[in-house]
């Protein structure tokens, strides 16, 4: 009875109570720890991953430069949504800034893109790297050809292949120009504005001008991150200096005689390719009225069908449009030439590239920057979907052309095919249409 009653009046367990109220205290961290960790998930959650590594950045470009066709508006097409959209390898922004900078500078538009990414995720040697991997596989398929040009006397498979790939490359590039301007310039009314505005340039002209995208960069600068009076004034003659200096640049160029007439024909190439790649703005099909003046009418290198040839090389092959250069210095000089004229298109490509970008990249969260890269890349969409009707006129020429790009757009808009198996599709086409087109 006294042992009930002490038990009675002694206070409850300690070790009970104690264990609740700890399991308690446990389970409102575990839900605090819970609400806060979920948070950060949401709003870290990365748009692209860091430190991808310089390896399987070359590996792509170097299948890029294996399988990529299209030319240069389709191919910096292909960069975005792969590195972009699908592998999550690059932000947004350091896309923009490649593709702004590559617009700015002289040069083929696809190469500079792929060193000004390689640049800016791995420094010089990324630069490097990613443009000999993106070179490298498209020059020796041209190598190839070429040995088989000379070897065979001409080769009429190859304007039956362009014939139908013309068309095709129209599609493709049309559905890349498409995604970039969308994805580029959103639900901005001043960025599409631009675009309509350089789409029409781009058509006017026949040629993308790089005085409008400077322009361009200048007018969203100076809208959406006004500087000041002073800075912007200095901005806007700076703009306007650099674009008068393309300007002349251009025009200088396309009245000068060669500086190497009493050289050997070697250095006549790579001085010739060196002006090329230095002073020609736009994308790499910009460059084919440059070079059909020089290598026909200047040097006399080649004759017209000749010239013609190298233009459907350049797009029956993956990678840099501008890789017809191979072909041409293959032809006048051999091995030599073709080597010469790449290192000399590719070369001034690589500084002009190279030597701002730490510029670019130093800045790259400046907010005048941010404003002129989105105004130059709202211009770069609407010049490349200038081109695509530009080049549209002259790859489709009749009502077979045009139901080959009216199906290729089809298939590529409904289903996804790789690029490379429709391109192939279209040259089987191509051969059986030619000899009926040319008896007809």
């Amino acid at each position: 009875m006294g042992e009930s009653a002490r038990q009675a009046s002694q206070p409850p367990d300690q070790g009970t109570a104690g264990d609740g109220a700890v399991e308690r205290i446990r389970g409102d961290t575990m839900a605090l720890s819970r609400s806060e960790s979920a948070a950060p998930r949401l709003e870290e959650a990365p748009v692209a991953r860091s430190g991808v590594g310089l390896w399987p950045l070359t590996g792509y470009f170097l299948g890029l430069g294996t399988w990529g066709f299209g030319g240069p508006v389709a191919l910096v097409g292909f960069m975005h949504r792969d590195l972009v959209e699908r592998r999550r390898w690059l932000t947004e922004e350091t896309y923009k800034l490649s593709l702004a900078l590559a617009q700015i500078m002289p040069g083929p538009l696809a190469a500079q893109v792929a060193i000004a990414i390689g640049y800016f995720e791995g420094g010089v040697p990324g630069a490097t790297l990613a443009g000999l991997a993106f070179v490298l596989p498209s020059f020796l398929m041209v190598v190839a050809i070429s040995l088989a040009y000379i070897t065979y006397g001409g080769l009429w498979w190859m304007q039956a292949l362009f014939y139908a790939i013309g068309a095709t490359v129209i599609a493709i590039i049309a559905i890349a120009a498409y995604k970039l301007a969308r994805g580029t310039n959103k639900r901005d009314p001043l960025l599409w504005g631009i675009f309509v505005l350089l789409t029409a340039v781009t058509i006017w002209a026949q040629a993308e001008l790089a005085e409008f995208f400077i322009l361009a960069g200048l007018v969203v600068l100076l809208v959406r991150a006004w500087p000041g009076w002073t800075r912007g004034l200095l901005m806007g003659l700076g703009g306007i200096g650099v674009g008068a200096a393309i300007w002349w640049l251009e025009a200088w160029l396309r009245h000068a005689g060669s500086a190497a007439d009493s050289t050997g024909v070697l250095a006549q190439i790579l001085l010739f390719f060196t002006k090329a790649g230095a002073f020609v703005f736009g994308s790499g099909l910009a460059i084919v009225p440059f070079l059909q003046q020089g290598v026909v009418q200047q040097f006399g290198w080649l004759n017209e069908h000749q010239f013609l040839d190298a233009v459907a090389v350049a797009m029956i092959t993956p990678g840099p449009v501008v890789i017809t250069v191979a072909f041409i210095g293959f032809l006048v000089a051999g091995l030599a030439g073709a080597i010469l004229a790449a290192v000399g298109i590719f070369l001034p490509v690589y500084v002009f590239t190279v030597v701002p970008a730490p510029w670019f990249k130093r800045h790259r969260d400046n907010p005048q920057l941010k404003a002129f890269v989105d105004g130059a890349t709202a211009a770069a969409t609407g010049a490349i979907t200038g081109a695509v009707v530009v080049l549209g006129t002259r790859a489709i020429t009749d009502w077979p052309t045009a139901l080959i790009g009216l199906a290729s757009l089809g298939v590529l808009w409904r289903f996804k095919v790789p690029e490379p198996v429709l391109v192939a599709l279209s040259g089987l086409v191509g051969l059986v249409l030619w000899p009926l087109v040319r008896m007809g």
